[in-house]
């Protein structure tokens, strides 16, 4: 069934535009696939899963261009279809994730460290404000502009600050070559060498350690990929190059835990942390997953010391705070965001922060 688009945009404003004079929440749904992400909301919910498709492509200008409702597997498919890819390597958690949810929550895969951010690869977005305003932010070449980089902006705010409506991303060719390759190590000869590789060209795309384990992905050239492996004397993982999905898509063992699972970003060279759990370190050291009963206060202060911050991820008290808490600076800035925006709170009201 074909959608009309100006509609659909139409009648979400009214919604918007109701809601605010009623002060009713709005709850902003998708695919579902990340609906534990964040503090729990209630409101009504708006299914924006109908504004589904793909409104451009341009294979040989490495853009793409598609409603938010898109399903992301729709969107990877195609790219694959033409050999590209979407350098972040969003995880999915869930078939029915959407391109508007993956931009919204601004999670990033294994790929990260490497390749850029989310953020780093929005060119563009158009959004439906708090007060009703359909805006559009960016286009579909890479530019510097004065003032806020809004389409950026919008990325990994969850949706408080407007509701996606179209998504332009910058995409990348696919890797030529891809291996997976492992060794038996303890901490700290892993963690040194995931920094100091880090600054080579050995074609590193992915770098994780657990468990006396240290694993890695090398992407590129295949030459340039054989040449790295040979520095680097690593044996070929038998999990091969499915680990690193199952690891973007936290389907390995260690997150089959009944556990709070934490999501800690530190810098790269940060050494064992005193927190009691089970570690994972990913994106070469600086994203470690914690599985834990410590008392969140001493997480966020360890974490803190660290020179980073702490995400309450799945389970533990949602009804709490689940970011690290904003310097009063910060949450100005934040409060003055969301009253430009939204300044009926009603987009995901407490998502990121209490009843804002």
């Amino acid at each position: 069934m074909t959608v009309n688009i100006s509609s659909l945009y139409q009648e979400l404003s009214e919604r918007v535009i109701a809601a605010g004079s009623s002060g009713q929440p709005l709850i902003l749904k998708g695919g579902s696939s990340k609906q534990f992400y964040g503090r729990n909301v209630a409101g009504e919910i708006i299914d924006l899963r109908p504004c589904s498709g793909i409104i451009a492509y341009e294979p040989t200008e490495l853009v793409i261009t598609a409603y938010a409702g898109t399903p992301l597997r729709e969107i990877e498919n195609l790219l694959s279809e033409r050999g590209q890819m979407l350098p972040f390597e969003p995880p999915g958690f869930g078939d029915n994730a959407t391109l508007g949810g993956t931009v919204a929550c601004g999670l990033s895969g294994p790929r990260r460290p490497y390749a850029g951010a989310v953020r780093d690869y929005v060119l563009g977005i158009k959004c439906l404000t708090g007060k009703g305003e359909i805006l559009t932010f960016g286009g579909q070449v890479m530019k510097n502009v004065a003032g806020y980089d809004v389409s950026r902006l919008m990325t990994g705010a969850l949706g408080t600050l407007g509701i996606i409506l179209e998504v332009s991303i910058k995409v990348l060719p696919l890797s030529e070559f891809d291996i997976a390759l492992t060794r038996k190590t303890d901490f700290t000869a892993a963690l040194s060498d995931m920094n100091a590789w880090a600054g080579k060209s050995l074609s590193l795309s992915a770098a994780c350690y657990h468990d006396g384990q240290l694993d890695i992905r090398l992407s590129g050239k295949k030459a340039a990929v054989a040449a790295a492996r040979k520095i680097l004397a690593m044996e070929e993982s038998e999990a091969g190059l499915d680990y690193w999905r199952q690891l973007r898509e936290h389907q390995l063992s260690f997150f089959n835990n009944n556990k709070p699972l934490w999501r800690l970003s530190v810098p790269s060279t940060t050494g064992a942390m005193d927190l009691a759990g089970d570690w994972l370190v990913d994106w070469g050291g600086a994203q470690r997953w914690l599985r834990t009963d410590e008392p969140v206060d001493k997480i966020r202060r360890v974490t803190a010391q660290a020179g980073g911050h702490a995400t309450l991820f799945r389970g533990g008290d949602h009804d709490g705070e689940v970011f690290q808490p904003l310097t009063p600076a910060l949450m100005k800035l934040h409060l003055r965001l969301k009253q430009v925006f939204d300044p009926d709170r009603i987009l995901n009201r407490g998502r990121m922060y209490h009843n804002c």
